[in-house]
């Protein structure tokens, strides 16, 4: 029987992290475009104060930042992927990274700030 050599594992083990993220992101983004959807058909706003009004629940603020927070999520484990697979310079990709993420966190506190505003 021949022996195999020993493998050596690198890189930082994303793959079932990342997964699982786009997944549980996927569902719950897709509950609210769904709950989003049965709000708008049952009363349809077809002015600023009826959209104002629609978005002026406590409830409703909270399940559309959770709604950003998953897309901001979702689209920086894309990211994040898309960038480890064909951006090969590290110092090139971490700068891209760095960017990505500061650009995510300001569209992050841009959407609280509307929706609280």
């Amino acid at each position: 029987m021949v022996k195999q050599p020993k493998r050596a594992v690198t890189g930082a083990h994303y793959g079932l992290k990342d997964w699982l993220a786009q997944r549980v992101t996927a569902v719950l983004m897709t509950l609210y475009l769904i709950g989003l959807a049965g709000a708008l058909y049952i009363a349809a706003p077809q002015d600023y104060a009826a959209w104002k009004d629609l978005f002026s629940h406590q409830v409703m603020r909270i399940a559309t930042l959770v709604f950003f927070i998953c897309v901001f999520w979702h689209a920086w484990v894309g990211m994040r992927n898309i960038l480890m697979d064909y951006v090969h310079p590290v110092a090139i990709r971490l700068t891209v990274q760095i960017l990505v993420i500061t650009a995510l966190l300001f569209y992050l506190v841009w959407t609280a700030d509307i929706l609280w505003s």
